[in-house]
């Protein structure tokens, strides 16, 4: 029934344009928020926009990056969740949204994490940055880094929370799908955070031991059954920001709302982006099931290579199209010549729909193949003579 649905849309679409009628796709959005992205997470498909692009303010969205390098590190065994993060008088002094951690207080690094994704404490974020690289200004030069390593940009960060009202710390919606789509696809244990609604900590000081209930700011989580997180952001400057993400029948959506004008506004124009995207979206996916026949290898130390399959080919279609339609043809050479290395590209699976190429599929080397010596071609001469 839903890709029925979607193929109606089209079809009126189609005839619309054939008679001559603008047709505006996104009129039915009524996004008034200034700037704003909805994108599909597997793919990075962007499927609406609206000056996506313009810089602004993040505000505490800034917090996706900060989030993101917490869990790069974690993978990387450089940080630990049980770690005793201690906050600084620096930390402890920081306003805005807070969870009023005392200097010299101790918690654990997935206390911070919590204090950080579900409440956006500027506190925790700075504890948590002093304890990975030794002060907020080096923290933020990786943030800085990792923003340009994965392609955002029109993105600088002066801080790791999103306090600073400097116009040298802005982003764009475009870059802040780019870390959110980063942050959940790599590391998807950022939802057993994201998605807590109200969860109690324990403030452990020189006075005593002081419970502190730490609430979340994406209210979108009792408004929207899908619902998964991710990260708010306000202040004067940036005005009301909102990055959140969604998950429906397997299929994740980012919605990113910039400069709205009101609390609630960023939530109920985020659900009607997310919504948007589950009804006109058809994921595509071919998970490589399918075994490769070995390549022959010339001049090598073994006659065959074994071949490898990346990570499964996606393809996200919104215009009504049968996506059982699609043809794959398999691009390999008939030989390769020795050396060949493993993890390197044989070939591809190139993927069709009607006379359109929709994307492709690398194929790999599975293992390395050396150039034959003398010595290995006197060995098959004297294995063939000897059988």
């Amino acid at each position: 029934m839903k890709r029925i649905g979607k193929a109606i849309v089209a079809i009126v679409m189609m005839l619309c344009m054939l008679a001559g009628w603008e047709v505006d796709v996104y009129a039915e959005m009524e996004i008034n928020a200034p700037s704003a992205i909805l994108m599909e997470g597997s793919t990075g498909t962007v499927i609406y926009e609206k000056n996506a692009d313009e810089i602004r303010s993040p505000a505490s969205i800034t917090k996706i990056m900060t989030l993101l390098l917490t869990f790069e590190k974690l993978e990387q065994g450089k940080i630990a969740l049980t770690d005793k993060v201690v906050t600084s008088t620096y930390a402890s002094s920081m306003g805005g949204s807070q969870v009023f951690l005392a200097a010299g207080e101790e918690q654990n690094l997935e206390t911070m994490i919590k204090c950080i994704a579900v409440s956006s404490g500027n506190d925790a974020s700075v504890a948590v940055a002093e304890h990975i690289s030794g002060s907020e200004e080096a923290f933020v030069a990786l943030m800085n880094e990792k923003a340009a390593e994965l392609g955002m940009e029109n993105t600088h960060f002066e801080d790791c929370c999103g306090l600073s009202n400097s116009d040298d710390h802005y982003t764009t919606a475009r870059d802040v799908a780019i870390m959110s789509r980063e942050l959940i696809t790599k590391y998807p244990e950022i939802y057993d955070y994201s998605k807590i609604w109200m969860e109690d900590i324990v403030h452990v000081t020189k006075q005593g031991e002081i419970p502190f209930t730490l609430s979340s700011t994406n209210k979108l989580l009792k408004q929207y059954p899908y619902a998964t997180g991710l990260k708010t952001g306000s202040t004067d400057k940036a005005k009301y920001c909102f990055s959140g993400t969604a998950n429906k029948d397997g299929m994740d959506m980012i919605a990113v709302i910039m400069g709205a004008e009101d609390y609630k506004s960023r939530f109920s124009e985020a659900e009607t982006l997310l919504s948007y995207g589950f009804s006109v979206c058809d994921i595509y996916e071919d998970s490589h099931p399918e075994q490769l026949a070995p390549l022959q290898v010339v001049d090598g130390k073994t006659e065959l290579v074994k071949l490898k399959f990346g990570e499964a080919f996606r393809y996200v279609e919104t215009g009504g199209q049968d996506l059982s339609q699609i043809q794959k043809e398999l691009v390999l050479p008939t030989e390769v010549q020795a050396p060949v290395k493993v993890g390197d590209i044989a070939g591809e699976m190139v993927y069709r729909l009607g006379e359109t190429v929709i994307g492709s599929s690398a194929i790999y080397f599975a293992e390395d193949v050396e150039v034959a010596t003398y010595e290995d071609y006197l060995q098959k001469v004297l294995d063939i003579f000897f059988l």
